[in-house]
């Protein structure tokens, strides 16, 4: 089965957030602040907010129940599938067993984009898909932008891999350390999902036009 490009996942996630009622504003911020700012716009599309855990984040407070210890993929199902952000309508959590077990999270806010999360060794790595090598029109002129711009794009950066069924993606990705908190596997989810359709249309003029029409 061929594996879906984030183009299509971004429609899907335009056509949620409008369904909403939620209005696209641009704004500009300092690289350095890119984390906060994915943490505040999460907490705008509710009708209200919570004016103590707000707070919280914007002093980097984390509560005694997150201290962070080592994970494996096993531990970190089960703690990931116990919180409110997972347990909801806006995303699905399951874990595919085998050699090297992985989590995937369908980000439902995300037009259903899966993200995939594994643990080996001292590190957590989660990504998703973005789009076929052969989706791209001029693959050298594509990599150079890359390697220009990824580090606009907070806590995420992109990779070529090779797939034995599906042949050569593009995935966007983001590693963290296998002791980190739980509040910021969640939050290097989240924003992995954002970075991803929010790279799909910074690069939609390096992809061949099919792609934009599926």
């Amino acid at each position: 089965m061929t594996k879906k490009s984030s183009a299509e996942y971004q429609r899907e996630y335009r056509k949620r957030l409008r369904e909403q009622g939620l209005v696209k504003k641009e704004v500009w911020v300092l690289p350095e602040n890119g984390k906060q700012l994915a943490t505040f716009e999460k907490d705008l599309r509710t009708p209200w907010k919570n004016t103590a855990a707000m707070a919280e984040i914007g002093t980097g407070g984390t509560n005694m129940n997150d201290t962070a210890h080592r994970w494996t993929t096993e531990s970190l199902f089960n703690s990931l599938k116990e919180r409110p952000a997972f347990n909801n309508d806006s995303c699905s959590i399951e874990i595919i067993d085998g050699l090297d077990s992985t989590i995937v999270v369908s980000m439902h806010q995300y037009g259903d984009l899966p993200i995939f999360v594994t643990v080996g060794g001292d590190q957590i790595l989660a990504e998703a898909v973005l789009f076929s090598l052969d989706d791209v029109i001029d693959t050298a002129k594509f990599n150079e932008y890359v390697l220009r711009t990824h580090k606009f794009l907070p806590l995420s950066t992109i990779s070529l891999e090779t797939d034995i069924t599906h042949g050569d993606h593009y995935y966007m990705f983001g590693a963290l350390s296998a002791s980190s908190s739980i509040n910021e596997i969640v939050l290097e989810i989240d924003t992995l999902a954002d970075n991803t359709i929010q790279a799909t249309e910074a690069f939609q003029a390096f992809l061949k036009p099919q792609v934009l029409e599926k």
